[in-house]
């Protein structure tokens, strides 16, 4: 009987940290993943985690488990998915490792991911955006980190973990302004800055007065903010925002929603595709693709430059019975 501890800390260490060279999101993510299936497993089956087998944790288990972080732990169809593509990469690895348990892996495998909807993106408008970059209170040390962090938040769309690890060094405020990061899938890539952002982020590192190597936007001690820090001070400048533009208290303003705003201004610009998805950090132009799908304002002016004026409605009318029969299904 083939235990399960081996097989999973092998599956970390050689598979994900060695050979694969894994960042440490996912394997943050892996590791969440199987913790939550070893506590379910342990409920369910009686056995402490390091006494499991590979044999407990079949389809029905894992089915049972993804049921279970859907309707007692409340998560949605996408955080499912994502707990089951760490089971299948385990166990994908488990079937070089023990080809005698071939049967139950496939059976694992063979786990469908969940369709769902895709909602609309998103985004802030213009009017919503001066709102929000106006509430921080820059007479204090933190209102002026707070402002200068929203602002380049906007105007680069950075992702947040991107956006807290930037250190003084990777600010280029010179001919070229841009900042240097390095993003998901480990791609180094350069975002260019306006002229009032080159101003700002001049003005802000010389206020903190840090050495190259230190963080851009520190916390009050002087390290990295977490992302649940950028979400609180969001939240709070948000709330002040919604005093003086009404329409924010119907949007849920997250970070990642910031990273949207910047999408569809550049969109509505008239920035190609191709250069969005360099700017974002996109893995393909595809994925660029849900932003034009949000800009109503780009459809309706498509629209307008399609439908010929003065040209009345034509619908189609069959004449075949049969034609008849099949345009009334």
């Amino acid at each position: 009987m083939t235990s399960l501890a081996p097989l999973l800390e092998t599956f970390f260490t050689e598979r994900l940290q060695r050979q694969r060279q894994c960042s440490a999101h996912t394997i943050a993510a892996y590791r969440d993943a199987f913790r939550l299936l070893l506590a379910f497993g342990e409920n369910q089956l009686g056995k402490a985690p390091s006494d499991l087998l590979l044999a407990d944790i079949d389809a029905s288990l894992v089915g049972a488990f993804l049921d279970h972080i859907e309707k007692q732990r409340g998560n949605g169809a996408r955080t499912r998915n994502a707990r089951l593509a760490a089971i299948r990469s385990f166990f994908r690895f488990a079937a070089f490792r023990e080809p005698t348990h071939a049967a139950l892996i496939q059976r694992v495998l063979a786990i469908p991911q969940k369709r769902f909807d895709r909602d609309l993106i998103t985004f802030l408008t213009r009017p919503e955006v001066d709102a929000l970059l106006a509430a921080p209170e820059r007479k204090t040390w933190l209102g002026r980190r707070d402002h200068a962090l929203l602002l380049v938040a906007v105007r680069t769309g950075l992702r947040v973990s991107e956006l807290t690890a930037l250190r003084v060094d990777d600010c280029v405020l010179d001919t070229g302004a841009h900042v240097r990061c390095h993003g998901k899938g480990r791609k180094e890539r350069c975002t260019p800055l306006d002229r009032e952002t080159v101003g700002l982020l001049r003005a802000w590192i010389k206020d903190i007065g840090s050495p190259p190597s230190d963080f851009v936007f520190p916390s009050r001690r002087g390290g990295r903010l977490s992302t649940d820090a950028v979400e609180r001070l969001l939240t709070k400048h948000v709330a002040t925002a919604t005093r003086a533009c009404a329409t924010l208290a119907r949007k849920n303003v997250t970070p990642h929603l910031l990273r949207h705003t910047t999408a569809v201004h550049l969109l509505e610009a008239g920035v190609d595709r191709a250069v969005i998805a360099l700017w974002l950090g996109h893995e393909s132009v595809e994925t660029t693709q849900v932003y034009l799908d949000a800009d109503l304002a780009m459809k309706e002016r498509a629209l307008a430059r399609t439908a010929p004026p003065h040209v009345g409605g034509y619908r189609f009318r069959p004449t075949d019975s049969l034609l008849a029969f099949l345009e009334g299904l």
